[in-house]
């Protein structure tokens, strides 16, 4: 385990901000996306390395964070932002792009908190 570090507060706001979803819908959206016709891998091997570190840091508390935390988070904010348009309204898309932003909590079809 890391040694815990200080969150830049506006990276941890911004973080929540853009990560829509919560640590279970993206959990089960990775599950379901993990799930094969004829293999299901077990939940904690479900989605990319940086998904499961997504779901890990949404059920953290800030005084828990670690430097590959705060590394994770701002991967996560600078994709969802360059994929993004700047008001970050709910937007219909490409399946495919929407399903590549779920993956890292984001959901394009809910709205973001301001």
């Amino acid at each position: 385990m890391g040694k815990h570090v200080e969150v830049d507060p506006a990276l941890w706001e911004e973080f929540h901000r853009v990560v829509n979803m919560t640590s279970r819908e993206l959990m089960e959206w990775l599950r379901t996306r993990s799930a094969g016709e004829d293999t299901e891998l077990f939940p904690d091997q479900s989605g990319s390395q940086t998904a499961r570190h997504v779901v890990e840091i949404l059920q953290k508390r800030r005084g828990d964070m670690t430097a590959d935390d705060e590394r994770i988070m701002r991967k996560v904010v600078d994709r969802i932002h360059a994929e993004r348009s700047a008001d970050m309204e709910p937007t219909a898309g490409d399946e495919a792009w929407r399903h590549r932003m779920m993956t890292i909590g984001h959901d394009p079809l809910k709205p973001v908190p301001s």
